[in-house]
């Protein structure tokens, strides 16, 4: 326990750290910081893989989470009037272009791969094995690292300003708010679905999958995400500068509250799919770099769906604003 507080503290420290670099120095500190938990959680998500059987490129999916950030960061920089759209088409491009070039290595490497194939004992072709290597991969590119990747949009939010035109003058501060719901929501979500469960216990939610996990411990950690969500809102509007914000965007607290809802689920639903994967590959966690906590993916899981869905959302609110 002592462990996993002393863990706990230093990600508060280095998070805060980041919030002052991002609202003090560059945005791009906290760039840094998604690029490094990308990259992490992505090698561990093939260690995984491996576990499970499934071949995969370790390499190439390690590398992916940079070249889409360069893609991301260069598109904000020159806002060459492509909008956000054109950011994410480019990612799923890059994707597929990262795909094409996993397959093709794995057939060009033939004395390496065959190699592979003799070692694991399988009867399959060379092509087909190419294939199921590269398709492995390509989950990598996608989860975790195309997921947490839109934490960096988020972070740029009011850069976007082919988009987002009005919210070109709130000097970053909205990229801020959005930032923080996105990072809060599993926070609040995690938090207090163990603080509930165990106190109520009751029903399990997916035994088989992740036995400790209780309903009761579900239903109270939406709820109690929903209103410490409410309640930094209104800390928030206690702000002069964020309450300009909130004005001009319309944005109520039961938008707020809409989008803690489902932002929970998605959280929890975000742990449970780690939870299968540890499952399916016979491990408790994924591995060791945060003493008392588990790997990087293990403090991520929670945000694999919610950042693409607070990055949406927000955009769904300044569009029908």
């Amino acid at each position: 326990m002592k462990t996993r507080l002393m863990t706990s503290i230093l990600i508060v420290a280095v998070l805060a750290i980041a919030f002052l670099l991002k609202s003090y120095v560059s945005p791009y500190f906290f760039d840094a910081l998604i690029l490094f938990i990308s990259m992490f959680s992505a090698y561990e998500m093939c260690k995984l893989l491996n576990k499970m059987d499934k071949p995969n490129n370790k390499i190439l999916a390690v590398l992916f989470p940079a070249f889409l950030m360069l893609i991301i960061l260069l598109n904000i920089a020159f806002d060459a009037n492509l909008g956000i759209l054109y950011s994410i088409v480019i990612a799923v491009a890059l994707i597929v272009v990262f795909f094409g070039i996993t397959y093709l290595y794995s057939l060009i490497s033939k004395r390496k791969t065959l190699k592979e194939i003799k070692y694991k004992k399988l009867q399959v072709s060379l092509g087909k094995y190419s294939f199921e290597k590269a398709m492995n991969t390509a989950f990598c590119f996608i989860y975790p690292s195309f997921l947490l990747i839109f934490m960096s949009l988020i972070n740029h939010f009011d850069e976007m300003t082919t988009s987002f035109a009005n919210v070109t003058n709130f000097e970053g501060y909205f990229s801020l708010i959005v930032l923080i719901f996105a990072i809060l929501i599993p926070v609040f979500t995690d938090t207090f679905a163990y603080l509930v469960g165990g106190i109520f216990g009751g029903k399990k939610l997916c035994p088989k999958i992740s036995p400790n996990k209780t309903v009761s411990g579900a239903i109270g950690g939406v709820l109690c995400c929903v209103f410490f969500s409410v309640a930094i809102y209104f800390i928030m509007y206690s702000i002069p500068e964020i309450k300009v914000i909130f004005i001009q965007t319309n944005f109520a607290f039961w938008k707020i509250i809409i989008i803690t809802f489902i932002g929970s689920f998605l959280a929890q639903a975000g742990d449970l799919l780690e939870s299968y994967f540890k499952r399916q590959a016979g491990i408790k966690d994924s591995g060791h770099f945060l003493p008392g906590h588990g790997g990087m993916l293990d403090r991520c899981d929670s945000y694999m769906f919610v950042m693409p869905y607070v990055f949406l959302a927000f955009s769904i609110l300044l569009i029908a604003m």
